[in-house]
């Protein structure tokens, strides 16, 4: 884990264009998502974490009402902790809005990542922009 990560609460007004270019990067240019798919309208009322590392974003996740969603770290930061301190931030946030639990749609591959956080899969295997997923859950 990076000594000095931060993770911070910011909204899509102010970091829109951090916002754009960590999931930019991550979901358009490498996972080949449409740019039509990754920008929603839940962008502008969700509640947006941001990894920080010496003042420099290196990832973001997004939270609608229980949903954790969005979430993508830069290929170098990647397997650091990055995606668990930004995880586990999250259920954090929904834990103190007072929901008894976190739903998320895992890409196929990082099923077992969400499983040691806790989280259950709770529905079969779907495509969703060309891409393996499944819906999973963790009860509080």
């Amino acid at each position: 884990m990076l000594v000095d990560l931060k993770i911070i609460n910011v909204e899509w007004v102010s970091q829109k264009p951090a916002l754009m270019r960590l999931r930019g990067q991550v979901f358009i240019n490498e996972q080949h998502v449409p740019p039509a798919l990754e920008w929603d309208e839940h962008d502008v009322t969700a509640q947006h974490l941001l990894a920080i590392h010496q003042g420099q974003e290196i990832g973001c996740a997004r939270i609608v009402v229980n949903q954790i969603g969005r979430m993508a770290v830069l290929a170098q930061w990647r397997h650091q902790g990055v995606g668990k301190a930004l995880l586990d931030a999250a259920i954090q946030v929904i834990r103190h809005e007072g929901f008894s639990s976190a739903t998320l749609s895992a890409q196929v591959h990082a099923i077992g990542f969400y499983q040691r956080a806790g989280f259950v899969i709770s529905s079969s295997e779907y495509q969703d922009a060309g891409i393996a997923h499944v819906d999973m859950r963790l009860l509080f």
